[in-house]
């Protein structure tokens, strides 16, 4: 028997969509939403972001890294 997966709907809305705004690498207030205090990128279900958003997020955050401007870990 094929098990179908469970759609889960957000409770809040996503904080990009409501701003009508798109993550960008050099805004750091804005990528704070989708770190971990670990300095970790945080699923989607955690964060309340859409997946579009998500992705560009994900990726928004991995430019800043390679440019030294967030972290990798939280060590120093």
């Amino acid at each position: 028997m094929i098990q179908k997966k469970k759609i889960r709907k957000s409770s809040k809305p996503c904080p990009f969509c409501v701003k009508k705004a798109e993550p960008v690498y050099s805004d750091l207030e804005s990528l704070a939403v989708g770190i971990s205090p670990k300095k970790r990128i945080v699923s989607r279900w955690t964060t309340g972001v859409c997946e579009k958003h998500q992705l560009r997020l994900a990726r928004a955050i991995k430019r800043s890294r390679h440019l030294a401007l967030l972290p990798f870990t939280d060590k120093v």
